[in-house]
């Protein structure tokens, strides 16, 4: 397979991932932009928020996890896609290249594989302290999942 046709292949899988029933209920959206308009730009390929419940603490309290797709060690190890702002943050790569650079990824950091059509974690993420507000990360997802939804994706 080529790396373009992995990264399509781990991105299918991490949807099904997400929003395994196609849930319109579930909150998620795809390469999610930060400081957009800044040389400090940050996009995370997908980004999910799980509220507490649907209370306004409850949605304060919700959690954001963010899924970076590396396809191949030479990604991995690139500058772009290790934007880490989630309160858990995964990486989703081929095994063969997890277990090249599986040294170098943080501690606190998460790693699905794929086994048998869908992901299997094969290292677990730790809580880490999102720097950015609830309602900035809502609004960036919204942002982006409006953007797909003009597109008719």
């Amino acid at each position: 397979m080529s790396r373009p046709e992995i990264t399509k292949w781990l991105s299918e899988l991490t949807e099904k991932l997400i929003n395994p029933n196609n849930d319109s209920r579930m909150y998620w959206a795809r390469e999610v932009t930060f400081d957009y308009a800044t040389s400090n730009r940050v996009r995370v390929d997908y980004m999910k928020f799980e509220p507490l419940n649907t209370t306004v603490s409850g949605i304060e309290k919700g959690d954001f996890y963010c899924y970076e797709i590396k396809s191949s060690a030479e990604d991995f190890h690139s500058k772009n896609g290790h934007n880490f702002i989630g309160d858990y943050n995964y990486y989703v790569m081929p095994s063969e290249v997890y277990q090249k650079v599986s040294a170098e990824i943080p501690f606190s950091v998460g790693v699905y594989c794929p086994s048998g059509g869908t992901l299997e974690s094969v290292k677990q993420a730790r809580r880490m302290n999102r720097q950015r507000s609830v309602s900035e990360m809502l609004l960036m997802m919204f942002r982006s999942a409006n953007r797909d939804r003009a597109k008719g994706e």
